[in-house]
């Protein structure tokens, strides 16, 4: 038993080893090029390395571990980033925004995924991952669903994509539309961009003060993970238990339930700065091992198959999700 525990971890860490090289090399590559971010840069350069260089079989356990495990580990720890106070903060306004957004994000991804052809799970991906945040929400909900690994991995580059463009394209947008309205340009790029990190390089190009009501926004729609997971994981099931009897699960997965019970923690008491800093710190890091591990572990000649379908799909979504945003932005009179 212990030898097979050892010989499994050994077997582990090559795969884990070149992705932390990976995202260490994304991380130093963005003090070049910020706008891009550390997280972007290791899963566009994972998906080089890994279509090269890095083929070899001996490294798929370390990878597969690193998108799952520290994806799964990285929604946890991003519970200490997070309060119910944050609502408060934004309003009625500000959160009936953030409900329909992220409900219209929802449906229309979906809508145009089944009409480009999608699988379901493709299109639920999609829709969480744009909805909620990125990378984070898709390795929440995948499971819950029984999306393979081909499927989270496609989803989850070409969110990152989206997000990149959107987040160099957004601040343009804001300040042609809203001028100087510090509470529009949060709401546009908090409430539309995919990670965290897209929301701070982009709302940064704008200034300082939209980082910090822009995040609001972002931390809002991150609050809502735990509903995400629980409706598209009973859709699942209601769909599945109709040809099939499972064995009765715990509604949600530990991590979602462990980022629930961190935010209720974190809202209740007031945790030391450090304590917080540190976990988004580790959390941020697991995040970018998992993207270089995704990168890694994704089939070029697959995705490039599929290329102007997914294509297609992003910029319809992207462009979904900014109009809706604008629009919204005006009827919830958020300026």
């Amino acid at each position: 038993m212990i030898n097979q525990l050892i010989q499994k971890n050994k077997a582990i860490l090559p795969g884990l080893g070149l992705s932390i090289i990976v995202a260490i090399i994304g991380k130093l590559c963005a003090l070049a090029l910020p706008s891009l971010g550390g997280a972007t840069l290791a899963i566009l350069l994972g998906i080089v390395l890994g279509n090269t260089i890095f083929k070899q079989a001996y490294l798929a356990d370390g990878t597969k571990f690193s998108e799952s495990k520290l994806l799964e580990c990285s929604v946890v720890l991003l519970g200490f980033t997070v309060t119910f106070q944050t609502i408060s903060r934004l309003g009625l306004n500000g959160l009936g925004f953030i409900i329909v957004m992220m409900t219209v994000v929802i449906i229309s991804a979906m809508f145009i995924g089944k009409k480009l052809g999608f699988s379901e799970n493709v299109g639920i991906l999609m829709a969480s991952g744009n909805a909620v945040c990125g990378s984070s929400a898709i390795g929440a909900v995948a499971p819950t669903i029984g999306a393979d690994d081909d499927e989270k991995g496609q989803v989850i580059t070409l969110v990152n994509l989206l997000g990149t463009v959107m987040m160099l394209a957004l601040p343009l947008i804001s300040t042609i539309l809203f001028g100087n309205s510090l509470l529009a340009h949060s709401a546009l790029l908090g409430g539309t961009l995919q990670s965290v990190g897209q929301v701070v390089a982009g709302a940064s190009l704008i200034n300082q003060e939209t980082v910090q009501y822009a995040m609001l926004f972002k931390i809002t729609r991150i609050l809502f993970l735990v509903v995400v997971v629980f409706i598209f994981q009973q859709r699942h099931k209601k769909r599945t238990d109709s040809t099939v009897t499972k064995k009765r699960s715990f509604p949600i997965p530990w991590y979602v339930l462990a980022f629930l019970l961190i935010c209720i923690l974190n809202s209740s008491v007031s945790l030391p700065k450090p304590f917080s800093d540190s976990a988004h710190f580790i959390s941020t890091w697991f995040e970018t091992i998992a993207l270089a591990a995704i990168g890694l572990r994704l089939d070029l000649k697959k995705f490039i198959k599929e290329g102007p379908r997914f294509l297609i799909y992003g910029l319809s979504v992207g462009t979904v999700q900014t109009l809706a945003a604008i629009l919204l932005i005006i009827i919830f009179k958020i300026n």
